[in-house]
């Protein structure tokens, strides 16, 4: 786009703080963020003055754990399946996103995996798409969760080597054969190594971690637990410096846990995401992850044997909940869901936070974390005001 736009009367989150009485001046790019007295905006040539007083400008957030949103699910492998979860998303305050797969036969995978690489070049109407999240199949049939057992592989590069250029994160069982292998060989390409769908003991998640895994999938949740002679691939996630996903939703993990989840790990590595599947804005009813039918009932979606399948979490309110059950500061938690994520794919050079020379991508909110518009290099792509 052309010329300034300039926002006032906002309070303005960085990484390191909420800035009050500042004017936020950007293109494509941030270009201003300075206190409002010294800014002159006739000077600043400003094409566009966007009041949002009593309103909250926030980095746009980066979710990279979704399987789907508005009824449609990566797996369908579609360009328009994409589009519908951008579309979707971009209205919870999410501008980039990785789409994650599940363990299904490998030609579906494959396919669906196709249709990421040529979304990411084509760009989507809302949310950016950044790569794919592989969850699976290289897991342990024990904490399978919502993924197929028939579909479960041994570790094995050669299933990634042909989509190196779009998977940005691999979920794995450490202790599977094979394992330990493929995560030093996703280190030598870029890809992040992720913990999750294991039923690791301390040692051996301890043992994947020191081989380089830098990440674990959905805390808590399909993995071995804590228990004081026996730790797990919890406990070794939480003593670690790698990132943990959590989901907020309330239901995946209690929120008197969050508190002392966010002391272990501290602000700077916890990644909130939704692991949203198909169900996500979408009313109550039947409908399927993986393949698998799922019933969404009470913002809960679950297989018939009532496991837990994904959720329908929008990822602003995953944020909300985290903060209204932590002594969290309101930046360190936005930092979860966008610096942090950013710092992981190696992209904070031009994302992740409000900072003059990165892409103008953030919303506004208001003191309930509803978003009332979002912006993607500085283009509204979502306006509710």
């Amino acid at each position: 786009m052309t010329g300034m736009v300039v926002v006032k009367g906002a309070d303005i989150i960085t990484e390191t703080q909420v800035l009050r009485g500042y004017v936020l001046g950007l293109e494509d790019r941030f270009t201003v963020l300075e206190p409002e007295e010294r800014f002159n905006a006739e000077n600043a040539r400003a094409d566009n003055i966007i009041d949002a007083e009593g309103l909250i400008a926030a980095p746009g957030l980066i979710d990279v754990h979704i399987h789907g949103s508005g009824g449609r699910d990566v797996m369908e492998g579609t360009i328009d399946a994409l589009k519908t979860i951008s579309g979707t998303i971009v209205k919870n305050g999410v501008t980039s996103f990785l789409a994650a797969t599940m363990t299904m036969d490998f030609k579906t995978v494959s396919a669906a995996l196709d249709q990421v690489r040529n979304a990411v070049r084509l760009g989507m109407p809302g949310a950016q798409l950044l790569g794919a999240h592989m969850e699976g199949p290289f897991i342990s049939p024990k904490y399978k969760g919502a993924q197929a057992e028939d579909n479960i592989m041994m570790p094995d590069w050669k299933w990634i080597e042909p989509f190196r250029d779009v998977i940005k994160i691999v979920t794995l069982a450490p202790e599977m054969p094979g394992a330990k292998e493929l995560i030093r060989k996703l280190r030598e390409h870029g890809i992040i190594a992720s913990m999750g769908h294991t039923a690791a003991t301390y040692e051996e998640a301890v043992e994947g971690i020191e081989t380089g895994i830098t990440h674990t999938t959905h805390l808590f949740n399909a993995m071995s637990g804590i228990h004081h002679r026996n730790p797990g691939a919890a406990a070794a996630a939480l003593s670690s410096g790698v990132y943990c996903e959590l989901i907020a939703d309330m239901v995946h993990v209690h929120p008197g846990l969050f508190e002392m989840i966010r002391k272990a790990k501290g602000a700077d590595r916890i990644t909130l995401i939704t692991d949203c599947m198909e169900a996500g804005g979408m009313p109550d009813g039947n409908y399927t992850l993986g393949g698998q039918p799922v019933t969404v009932k009470e913002s809960e979606a679950r297989l018939a044997d009532g496991t837990l399948a994904g959720s329908v979490l929008r990822l602003n309110r995953g944020l909300y909940n985290f903060y209204k059950n932590t002594g969290a500061e309101l930046h360190e938690v936005f930092r979860m869901a966008s610096a942090n994520p950013a710092k992981e794919l190696g992209i904070d050079d031009r994302k992740g936070s409000i900072k003059p020379g990165k892409d103008a991508d953030f919303i506004l909110i208001d003191e309930n974390f509803d978003v009332k518009a979002a912006y993607i290099k500085g283009v509204c792509v979502y306006n509710n005001t």
